[in-house]
């Protein structure tokens, strides 16, 4: 199993752990928390199920699924979660995603965690496009994505169905070349 740790000037990533159900479930299980997002607001045993799972990919060879806890180092406190998915037919290719507490929104943190997720993927997978997607309405997912360097692509038209109806998304990317001079985290 590669254990992950990487850290940013404000913000580490580490291997989710089984104590992190409180913390995720902070994320997962609020409905302004995942308003954006493609599922519900998750129940405390589904999120315990999405870390069991998360464990058992980590000892995946080759390992395709990374689920990390999102450390704010001001108080060294579980604030978040991303998870990074490397595509088996394309394995030079990765989709992520994020999600943090509302309570630590609006303070550039998405972007920050961006910028770790994209270092991680290129300089420690050694990946070549990374690429996450968001709800049209999520302004705040598209400035942090924008500014941590990844290029708007285009529009899914009905790409997933959410709270009882279909919903567009916005496939962001960014490439290994591109990425070279996005280095500061």
């Amino acid at each position: 199993m590669r254990h992950v740790e990487i850290s940013g000037k404000r913000l580490r990533l580490r291997e989710v752990t089984t104590t992190d159900v409180d913390a995720l479930h902070a994320v997962y299980g609020d409905p302004t928390a995942t308003e954006h997002l493609p599922f519900d607001p998750r129940t405390r045993e589904e999120v315990e199920e999405i870390i069991a799972q998360a464990l058992e990919a980590a000892r995946a060879e080759p390992r395709r699924l990374y689920v990390l806890a999102v450390i704010d180092l001001d108080d060294d406190e579980a604030v978040g979660v991303a998870r990074l998915h490397i595509e088996a037919d394309h394995p030079h290719s990765a989709e992520i995603g994020l999600g943090l507490r509302p309570d630590h929104w609006g303070r550039g943190m998405g972007t920050d965690l961006i910028r770790l997720m994209l270092t991680f993927g290129f300089r420690d997978l050694r990946l070549h496009r990374i690429w996450g997607a968001r709800s049209p309405a999520n302004t705040a997912a598209q400035l942090a994505m924008l500014v941590a360097g990844m290029v708007e692509e285009g529009r899914i038209r009905h790409h997933v169905r959410a709270r009882g109806a279909w919903r567009d998304s916005v496939v962001h990317s960014a490439l290994e070349d591109e990425w070279e001079g996005h280095r500061d985290i």
